[in-house]
């Protein structure tokens, strides 16, 4: 979700019109040594730092740069990296996961990290459900300190996909935090972190700057000197901004980015997007006639023009999805004969087809009907700004009107339209889906029958409210399993499944957008040195990349 809500488009005549009245940027470079980050857009800050409120909520470096976590997952590598945590196993039931904790690492204030700190946050989220935004205590039993360098979670039942959540949930100090009365108000002004960015220099309206941690405990790192946030109201000026070289490192979407940014300055200006990212997806509210019918749903995925979509609204730099909806974070898990599904090629007579064949037959004006004799209506909904996604509900609902679908676009802000979604008030939606370590939170998140909630109630997944029998005893399954082989059996049969029943529509795999200026910062992951993803909308693998830039010396 975090990696689209950063994606809103920009106006490309601003960008490409640099002298142009209103357009015109004209803030400094920002001080040496300081990293110039745009990630938030918002027109003035609020001094939050706390960690513990649902992602977003908080200011960007309280997850990727204040507070850390046990381990951390390389979504690039597919590997775990310690962190605060040096290693992390299952009990031979695999109800009990123990975290060895590293030695020796202390808060910003000098106070020793120990277990203690890792029992308090998790009873933090305990006590106080909206911070556990991952449903951690769905699952969790109790967590237990054994000694100062030593946790052991106990869970409820076997579930090991549980692991991502628990190892990545930042840790919060226990000598700070047990004594603040109302957690969920604490706005954390001063925040007492491990991380390597923790003492706040400025913070005004416009501008605040973190500066490094004087105890963080990784020798000789960071060696960026701080971290500096502008306040851009929108993605025109916070793309200008990078353009004009006041940010070193931005997470937006740039429109025709070889021409508008790239070429003013071929040696240093930068950009990695790979299809890492959440796949974007077209849902159809199952719970509302007729999108309950497969072959509805097939029919719309065959009218859709992906080289099209593809074009005109993501500018090329993403590709039409396969049939598994898994973008390429999972690429070495994709089984072809899944992938292949022919509903997802473009075909407009295939469409009529299957339309004809679900009882949508053509009236006298060339529109459809459904099976009870009403006009074959649909609203897609997006949310308005996002221009490039607004672009793809333009294509889609052109295509859906060349087999005869009255479809509308209809736009909201960004609030209304998450209401919408959630409740499951829509036909239809264009929007993220759900991802992990590995595919089994995407699928759950698309077809798990626990994930069904009626209409009218909020849900946090599963907007199009479908549930199926054989994806539940597949998910079961890769719950209780901690073999790399039997879980990539068990993610091709999820597949198969997925092309099946056709959860929801694949559009195409989300780019992790990632721009950068080497000018006065070195090191930036890119696609020569894929050490972790560059996007800053990763949390918390941003800190991979955080203690390995340099800057560079002139």
């Amino acid at each position: 979700m975090k990696s689209w809500l950063a994606a809103l488009a920009v106006s490309f005549t601003c960008l490409t019109c640099l002298t142009c009245a209103g357009c015109a940027f004209e803030r400094p470079e920002p001080p040496a040594g300081i990293l110039s980050v745009s990630i938030e857009q918002t027109s003035a800050w609020v001094r939050n730092f706390n960690p513990l409120l649902p992602a977003g909520a908080g200011r960007w470096p309280t997850r990727n740069g204040v507070y850390e976590p046990l381990l951390i997952f390389n979504g690039v590598t597919h590997q775990w990296v310690p962190w605060l945590g040096l290693r992390a196993s299952w009990s031979d039931d695999l109800r009990t996961l123990r975290v060895d904790l590293r030695p020796g690492v202390l808060w910003s204030d000098g106070a020793p990290f120990t277990a203690a700190d890792v029992v308090l946050t998790f009873d933090l989220l305990r006590r106080h459900r909206v911070f556990d935004s991952n449903d951690v205590w769905s699952f969790l039993e109790s967590v237990r300190a054994q000694g100062d360098h030593t946790v052991e979670m106990r869970l409820t039942r076997v579930f090991v996909p549980g692991m991502d959540s628990l190892l990545q949930q930042p840790i919060v100090p226990r000598h700070v935090w047990e004594s603040i009365a109302d957690p969920m108000t604490f706005t954390n002004p001063d925040p007492v972190g491990t991380g390597p960015f923790t003492e706040v220099k400025v913070f005004r309206n416009q501008v605040y700057e973190l500066g490094r941690n004087p105890r963080y405990w990784q020798p000789g790192k960071p060696a960026v000197q701080g971290l500096r946030f502008l306040a851009f109201p929108s993605n025109d000026q916070a793309n200008m901004a990078l353009i004009e070289g006041a940010v070193d490192w931005s997470a937006n979407f740039v429109p025709a980015i070889d021409r508008t940014f790239v070429a003013r300055d071929p040696e240093n200006n930068h950009y990695w997007s790979p299809l890492f990212g959440s796949t974007v997806f077209l849902y159809a509210n199952t719970a509302r006639a007729p999108f309950g019918d497969v072959r509805i749903r097939k029919a719309i995925s065959r009218a859709i023009d992906r080289d099209k979509l593809v074009q005109v609204a993501m500018y090329g730099y993403t590709r039409p999805a396969d049939a598994t909806g898994l973008s390429d974070a999972y690429a070495e898990l994709r089984d072809p004969e899944a992938a292949a599904a022919d509903w997802m090629r473009h075909d407009v007579n295939a469409a009529g087809a299957l339309l004809d064949e679900a009882g949508a037959r053509r009236g006298p004006d060339g529109m459809r009907r459904g099976p009870d004799g009403a006009p074959l209506r649909v609203d897609i909904q997006v949310v308005s700004g996002w221009s490039d996604w607004v672009r793809g509900g333009q294509v889609i609902a052109g295509s859906l009107r060349a087999v005869g679908i009255d479809a509308t676009l209809r736009l909201y802000d960004m609030s209304a339209w998450i209401d919408h979604l959630q409740r499951g008030d829509f036909d239809m939606a264009i929007a993220w889906s759900g991802e992990g370590p590995t595919p089994y939170r995407f699928y759950r998140f698309l077809m798990s029958p626990e994930t069904v909630t009626p209409l009218g109630q909020v849900a946090a997944s599963n907007w199009h409210r479908f549930g199926d029998a054989r994806a539940g005893e597949l998910l079961h399954a890769f719950e209780k399993s901690n073999d790399a082989a039997e879980q990539k059996r068990l993610v091709h049969d999820l597949e198969r499944r997925f092309a099946e029943v056709v959860p929801a529509i694949p559009l195409f795999p989300g780019p992790l957008w990632g721009a950068y200026r080497t000018r006065r910062f070195d090191n930036f992951p890119s696609a020569e040195n894929p050490y972790a993803k560059l996007t800053p909308n990763a949390a918390p693998e941003a800190l991979l990349v955080l203690v390995e830039l340099k800057p560079k010396v002139k």
